[in-house]
């Protein structure tokens, strides 16, 4: 049995869709649901995570809700979610809920009191 050496050919099997070829553009957090941790599982095949998360939807409350970019005091607002919007949750840590409106987004954290409850 031969053994292939020729780095030529070995180069051309260890090329695919996640091939390290030099640094990546990192997309705008607040427009594709990626995590260095997690993504949306629509991500996958597209940009490689530890997890991929199935959303579960869930309605906005009543009075509607900001969506933020951070969980922590003064974060910046990136819109204001309406009543009845399904909202895709794909993480939930505390009182907050990290997802997106869409694949395409916005992406960011809504606290958990202003989405309707899982029946």
């Amino acid at each position: 049995m031969k053994v292939e050496t020729d780095t030529a050919s070995w180069h051309k099997c260890a090329q695919g869709p996640f091939a390290l070829a030099g640094p990546a553009a990192r997309p705008d957090p607040t427009h594709i649901p990626l995590r260095g941790d997690l993504a949306h599982i629509g991500l996958a095949g597209k940009h490689f995570v530890p997890h991929y998360a199935v959303p579960q939807p869930r309605t906005v409350m009543p009075g509607g809700a900001p969506l933020l970019a951070a969980t922590e005091a003064g974060a910046e607002e990136l819109c204001t979610l309406m009543e009845g919007d399904s909202f895709e949750v794909l993480d939930i840590t505390g009182a907050w809920a990290w997802g997106c409106l869409s694949l395409e987004g916005p992406v960011g954290y809504i606290h958990l009191d202003r989405l309707e409850p899982l029946v």
